[in-house]
């Protein structure tokens, strides 16, 4: 395998003519960066980690491995509705598992391909970062700007605001099941879902001062609205019908387990708002110019608590406890 800052250089390096049209004023290769933020934006900054076989499987592609990592933070970023800018990237290698050289730069050259084609998509700078041996383990902080007071929160909730996501749900469990099943195809669009989730920062920005409150679904439908409802101080009451399943899951799995999966299988990163009632039309009509769904699933409430469904289906991802909120 190459060298600390040979890999670094070969792989991670981002043109320097890029990053001075971007903002970076000192870009990756140095002890730290120096960014410039435009003019009546705040800074919008989220961290996060993926480790293997906790958050991605060991064996997925290494393509796969770079998107998911970059995709899970900008995630984070939609939420706030920020358009993306910079993130850094630390990335723990395990040598180990390349049993020779060619092995560990095929690997590393399509990890990168997977992190920079989606860096690319969302006009996003890798601007510095570590590498270090160790267990396969990635973390990403992405930075991005919102104008100053714009930003979503989870805290903006009132009783009687629709609840409602973007585009369908239960894709990540689905394709996370068929995948310890032996499935390997990674065109199968649920396998899509899992290992190549798409960021909805376009809709985050659509939603800006429409959504009265917003955050991402990665832990699980119902564990996230449990966040949203505790910093809202709100109740809510969801319509299981109204619940937009992914194509194809309820063929493969049947509509309990379908809807199982939609309310608590989480790694959706679809994004979870509420809205007051007489501007869901505007917000859907927002997001169909971008060819996405928002569905109506429930309404906030003044009782606190969940209405609508069994306790059993609170079950989400917790690390730690794996256990529901």
């Amino acid at each position: 395998m190459l060298a600390e800052f040979d890999l670094i250089r070969r792989y991670f390096m981002s043109p320097q003519e890029a990053q001075a049209t971007d903002g970076v004023a000192l870009g990756n290769g140095d002890d730290a960066t120096l960014l410039l933020p435009q003019a009546g934006q705040q800074l919008v900054v989220s961290v996060d980690t993926s480790v293997t076989d906790v958050h991605f499987p060991c064996d997925a592609p290494a393509y796969a491995i770079g998107h998911r990592a970059l995709a899970v933070a900008l995630s984070d970023l939609a939420a706030m509705g920020a358009a993306s800018r910079w993130c850094l990237m630390a990335l723990t290698l395990d040598q180990r598992v390349f049993t020779d050289s060619e092995m560990a730069e095929h690997w590393l050259s399509e990890y990168a391909s997977g992190f920079h084609t989606l860096c690319q998509r969302h006009a996003t700078i890798l601007v510095g970062g570590d590498v270090t041996s160790g267990a396969l383990t990635i973390g990403v902080t992405v930075m991005g700007e919102v104008p100053i007071g714009k930003a979503m929160t989870r805290s903006g909730a009132q009783a009687g605001d629709a609840i409602a996501v973007t585009g369908a749900l239960g894709g990540g469990a689905g394709g996370l099941g068929l995948w310890k099943q032996g499935e390997r195809d990674i065109s199968h669009p649920l396998l899509q879902r899992y290992l190549l989730p798409e960021p909805r920062l376009a809709a985050g920005i659509a939603l800006r001062g429409i959504a009265t409150a917003a955050m991402d679904i990665s832990d699980g439908l119902l564990a996230d609205l449990a966040h949203l409802r505790n910093a809202s101080k709100v109740g809510a009451a969801i319509d299981l019908e109204a619940l937009p399943l992914v194509d194809g899951l309820e063929h493969q799995v049947g509509l309990e387990a379908a809807r199982k999966a939609a309310l608590s299988g989480g790694d959706d990163y679809e994004l979870l708002v509420t809205l007051a009632p007489a501007d869901v039309a505007l917000a859907q009509a927002e997001l169909a110019k971008l060819g996405i769904p928002l569905t109506v699933i429930g309404r906030c409430s003044e009782t606190l608590g969940v209405t609508g469904v069994a306790p059993a289906d609170y079950i989400g991802w917790q690390h730690f406890s794996g256990v529901t909120l």
